[in-house]
């Protein structure tokens, strides 16, 4: 009977759906997680490699990576949208290319792991820092920058700083300016400023939970 087969028919059809949604997801997720590694890459090695370029190569060389990531910024955005997985998933890289495109972020390594969401990682760094920092092997000023970017990074991963760390963050003029440039970052069109803040609240949540 042809009505019996329709019920059937209409579950096979949602499976197949269902099935092929999610394939394309991964493909997308695919095709994501290759982007920012690239463009990550590329970002490290450009700052690597700064004295080896020639007048004015390094300026031009650097817009144009920063154009490939406004692009590729505006590309996640449309793509994770409406999507609360892909938002928790991608939020953090949402807000680590923004910092970079801001230049609220220059350290490469530093907006990596804070793009692949990797406290961990994060903590790693600032260790080293401050060991680089004790044997004097890097200047207080580069330290304190990149302890700031590390720390703040923490923060909008849902990390919780130590007291001192906290107090390090409050003494430091810069880190006050880099806070606020952070928490200002998606606050263009109402789409955007949506989607940051499902994002951050996704980054919350999870890490709240683990």
């Amino acid at each position: 009977n042809i009505d019996d087969e329709i019920p059937y028919f209409s579950s096979t059809m949602s499976k197949v759906a269902r099935s092929r949604g999610k394939a394309q997801t991964e493909l997308l997720r695919a095709n994501i997680n290759d982007q920012v590694s690239r463009l990550l890459d590329q970002l490290e090695d450009l700052e690597e490699l700064k004295d080896e370029f020639e007048e004015g190569e390094y300026e031009e060389t650097k817009e144009e990576t920063m154009a490939q990531l406004r692009e590729f910024q505006e590309f996640l955005e449309r793509s994770v949208q409406g999507d609360m997985s892909l938002v928790s998933e991608y939020g953090a890289t949402i807000l680590a290319l923004q910092a970079a495109i801001s230049q609220a972020f220059k350290t490469p390594e530093v907006i990596r792991m804070f793009a692949k969401k990797q406290p961990d990682a994060l903590r790693k760094r600032l260790a080293a820092l401050q060991r680089d920092k004790k044997i004097r092997q890097i200047s207080p000023e580069k330290f304190q920058t990149q302890a700031v970017e590390v720390l703040i990074a923490l923060k909008k991963l849902g990390s919780k700083l130590s007291m001192q760390e906290q107090a390090f963050l409050d003494k430091m003029s810069s880190a006050r300016h880099m806070e606020d440039a952070v928490d200002k970052l998606g606050s263009g069109s109402s789409v955007e400023k949506n989607l940051i803040s499902k994002a951050n609240a996704e980054i919350s949540k999870a890490n709240i939970k683990k």
